[in-house]
């Protein structure tokens, strides 16, 4: 075949022509070019013609190109590191050793990591050698205000990053945005660059709907620098707005590694669970020093904020961990019971049977309403074996407020506790409760209420302690959570208790009973005393007196038996103790997408 082409075409451009055709209609092809009476390319068809085409193409091709000259070839073919990438990464590794090495030094001192090798601790998968996580923001913050002059001479002046470490990391096979202070540059406190950094961290997370960590060591504000960050409408204060933005849209979690003084302190305040490690931790609203200059008092820090005060006192620390591995492994269970973000339900796992089998439940509660036990005991004996994770286990000891799983299935637990004061519901009990609903309800996790109280605590110390506020707001968090929710009475539900407790009136998918159960306005004892007492003190003889009030407390407790209120339909069933476990697993799977609405209004007014 003889093909013709416009003339001005290349010898590549007809070598290609040729060989496409050639390939198309199967026979020899020839290129002529403009009038041309010789053909400019040919092709016979077959593989060897081709790449003979494509010879001639790269022939020709290469007599037309100019010449690279040879130094430049070999510039260009030079695999190894610029100078200028060689000063890039000479800086990188300056600004990873951290602040000036005499502090460095000063960590050993309280056991503490620096803050890189931290991050490795956290987010190394031990699979390979790449970075301790995926990528880092922010790295070269303050880099002109501090970086040396080519003196070689160390000064306190170093700022890497500017103190704080951002970026995005995976963590238990989770993706998280994650912060950390570096307490050698400045003891952690925060400046213009660092505020930047945190600020943008938190504008992502609330775009990705990642989870968010916080790695706290941090001394405060740099006051000496407070320029430009401190009241700007992007500076310091915009933490917390932002920290009011993410919360409850995705987990913020918190381990304080170091004293948190002043504005840095409520970063663990605001976030949704706060870990304090022992030895190492503190936060409070100002230092000792600060304190004692405006109150006269002398107070060290670990009294004034230590890890056991706000354990126990104040409430404001989850959990606390016993070194720095230890907090790690606690975010890391603590994560596999929460979403990556509102949207999401939380992580199920493969179901395991429980620690201690059922069977034993019945066993565990007394009859007797006012003996003591320890529910615990029966938690166990319902919930997966080594799924049980409590949470505030020694603020409000009287209520348990913990994550475990049923059958795989994550679940928060709020249950009296009757081995602490009998399970009667203090003032910080309702607090610990009325948060942990409104979290877990916030993360999508449905709830068990385990219910053995004699109700409100009553008296005037509570009363100046705020039961009456405390006790509204654990109400207000069963009345509004969304969540499936299933309620159990164990033994005795007395009083606003079974209120509180997610009793019947509370929208709860079920109300379950034991044999053992009890439902009532107040205990036989009070309500005998509340009716009877003129009556009872008419009786001279105490033998007949006490048979009086034998009998009364039989009869009441006749009226407030979980019999009587399943005749009723007060609750939804009374189920053999030893079938309990089985039983909320199937109602927590069957109600696992029930729907709920609020009314259409902004929010309430009650937290």
């Amino acid at each position: 075949m003889h093909v013709r082409i416009a003339a001005g075409a290349s010898d590549e451009e007809a070598a290609a022509i040729a060989a496409a055709l050639a390939e198309h209609v199967g026979e020899s092809v020839e290129v002529y070019v403009g009038d041309d009476d010789e053909p400019l390319a040919s092709h016979d068809g077959s593989p060897e013609s081709e790449q003979s085409a494509e010879r001639e193409a790269d022939s020709a091709s290469n007599a037309d190109a100019p010449q690279r000259d040879s130094a430049e070839a070999d510039r260009q073919d030079n695999l190894e590191p610029t100078d200028r990438e060689r000063r890039l990464r000479a800086e990188i590794a300056d600004i990873l050793e951290g602040g000036p090495e005499k502090y460095r030094d000063q960590l050993a001192e309280t056991d503490k990591l620096f803050v890189r090798d931290r991050l490795e601790l956290w987010f190394d998968d031990g699979e390979n050698d790449e970075n301790a996580f995926l990528f880092e923001d922010g790295r070269f913050a303050a880099f002109d205000d501090w970086h040396p002059d080519g003196t070689g001479e160390e000064t306190d002046d170093r700022l890497p990053a500017d103190g704080l470490i951002t970026g995005g990391a995976t963590f238990e096979g989770r993706d998280v945005h994650f912060m950390a202070n570096d307490y050698t540059v400045k003891r952690g406190s925060m400046a213009k660059k660092g505020v930047e950094k945190f600020l943008r961290m938190q504008q992502r997370a609330l775009k990705t709907g990642r989870p968010v960590f916080y790695l706290m060591d941090s001394s405060g504000g740099r006051i000496d620098q407070q320029t430009g960050f401190f009241a700007n409408r992007e500076g310091i204060g915009k933490y917390y707005y932002n920290h009011s933005m993410l919360s409850g849209r995705v987990p913020q979690v918190c381990v304080l590694y170091g004293p948190c003084i002043a504005g840095a302190a409520y970063t663990p305040v605001f976030a949704d669970f706060t870990i304090m490690v022992e030895g190492m931790s503190a936060m409070a609203i100002a230092s000792p020093r600060m304190v004692q200059m405006v109150t006269g008092e002398e107070i060290d820090l670990e009294e004034l904020g230590g890890p056991q005060v706000h354990a126990r006192e104040s409430g404001s620390a989850d959990l606390i961990a016993e070194d720095e591995e230890h907090a790690r492994e606690l975010v890391a269970k603590l994560i596999t019971y929460l979403p990556d973000n509102s949207d999401e339900k939380p992580p199920q796992q493969e179901p395991t049977s429980p620690a201690r089998s059922p069977e034993g439940i019945d066993a565990v509660v007394p009859q007797s309403p006012n003996k003591g036990y320890d529910m615990t005991d029966v938690i166990d004996r319902i919930v997966d074996s080594g799924s049980y994770f409590e949470l505030r286990p020694d603020y409000g000891p009287e209520i348990i407020t913990a994550y475990a799983r049923i059958d795989g299935r994550p679940v928060g637990i709020v249950a009296n506790q009757p081995a602490h004061r009998a399970g009667a519901i203090f003032p910080d009990a309702a607090e610990k409760a009325a948060e942990f609903v409104w979290k877990s309800d916030a993360f999508n996790i449905p709830l068990l209420y385990l219910c053995d109280t004699p109700g409100f605590m009553a008296g005037s110390q509570v009363e100046k302690e705020g039961i009456l506020e405390q006790g509204k707001k654990m109400i207000y968090a069963t009345s509004s959570a969304t969540v499936p929710k299933q309620t159990v009475v164990v033994r005795k539900a007395y009083g606003a208790g079974i209120y509180a407790m997610g009793g019947p009136a509370y929208d709860p998918e079920s109300v379950i009973g034991l044999p053992s159960g009890e439902i009532a306005i107040m205990g036989p004892e009070a309500a005998i005393n509340a009716v009877y007492a003129r009556k009872l003190s008419e009786i001279d003889d105490p033998e007949e007196r006490e048979r009086m009030e034998r009998e009364l407390r039989e009869e009441y407790r006749e009226d407030i038996d979980v019999h009587r209120m399943a005749s009723e339909v007060v609750i939804d069933e009374i189920v053999p103790p030893s079938e309990l476990r089985a039983e909320l697993a199937a109602r927590f799977e069957f109600y696992e997408d029930v729907e709920k609405s609020l009314p259409d209004k902004k929010h309430g007014t009650v937290l």
